[in-house]
């Protein structure tokens, strides 16, 4: 099988982007796929909630400006089958050094590829910045697949067609063709408030069944396990938070092994 790259994003931040990287590749190196978990947010807070340090020089900054090979920064963490490409503060300059290379939006596409061919891994989880940065628009053209993740909030459509529209900007442009919306993804839930059930309605109203049908809830235990360096089911395996993980996994899996979602999912 041949592996699958799937870009997690949201140009707006404070969404539980990094929770959901981290806690999605963590469950899915629990039920046997092996993964590699790209952190590509200068905040290395995907790093970080994976228990290690932000190092200088650790992340996948050099390789995409032509300087040594992506497979290099590869870190194995302490859970199994789960590694990882860090990320630290070099990062930030990335986005205008790529803008001024050639072919500068296939940087991450171009590094990816020679651990694609190796058959190392099953998945491979893109942790993007909170931006539509030259970073985050070299994940979307190095991906097939896209998660979203939107908080329970007001406001929580604003920006999302920003995203859509990029993607189809990149599929029409030949950029990334093969680029498609896995599926978009509540956080944040608080069951007790009106607010978060009207927002989960509005949004499933507005793209179908491109919505995951498990929402992430707000818990103080998923808010805990960064500051510990544990994804939520290795910190507090019987919690609300790892239960919709796990969930939320077998959502993603059955999509990808379907290739794609129906309905609003497979338009731009």
């Amino acid at each position: 099988m041949p592996t699958k790259v799937i870009a997690i994003a949201n140009q707006k931040g404070g969404v539980g982007k990094t929770t959901t990287a981290v806690n999605l590749s963590a469950c899915l190196a629990s039920v046997g796929q092996r993964v590699l978990l790209l952190d590509l947010d200068s905040q290395a807070n995907a790093t970080s909630g994976l228990g290690l340090e932000k190092t200088s020089g650790a992340s996948a900054y050099e390789p995409l400006l032509g300087d040594g090979a992506l497979e290099g920064k590869i870190l194995h963490t302490e859970f199994e089958r789960l590694d990882v490409i860090p990320s630290e503060v070099d990062l930030c300059g990335a986005d205008l050094e790529l803008a001024r290379m050639e072919n500068h939006l296939a940087r991450v596409r171009d590094c990816l590829q020679p651990i694609r061919e190796s058959g190392r891994y099953d998945v491979i989880v893109m942790d993007c910045a909170p931006s539509l940065g030259v970073l985050t628009l070299n994940a979307l053209a190095a991906a097939e697949h896209l998660i979203v993740p939107l908080q329970c909030e007001y406001y929580a459509l604003e920006g999302i067609s920003t995203i859509h529209r990029i993607v189809g900007q990149l599929r029409d442009a030949g950029v990334n063709p093969k680029l498609h919306l896995l599926g978009v993804v509540m956080t944040m839930f608080d069951g007790r408030t009106n607010l978060s059930h009207q927002v989960v309605s509005e949004v499933r109203q507005h793209f179908g069944d491109a919505v995951f049908d498990t929402v992430i809830p707000r818990t103080t235990r998923l808010a805990e396990a960064p500051s510990h360096g544990q994804p939520i089911i290795h910190y507090d395996k019987y919690s609300a938070g790892a239960a919709a993980y796990e969930v939320l996994t077998q959502e993603v899996l059955q999509r990808l092994n379907q290739g794609g979602t129906s309905g609003e999912a497979s338009k731009s």
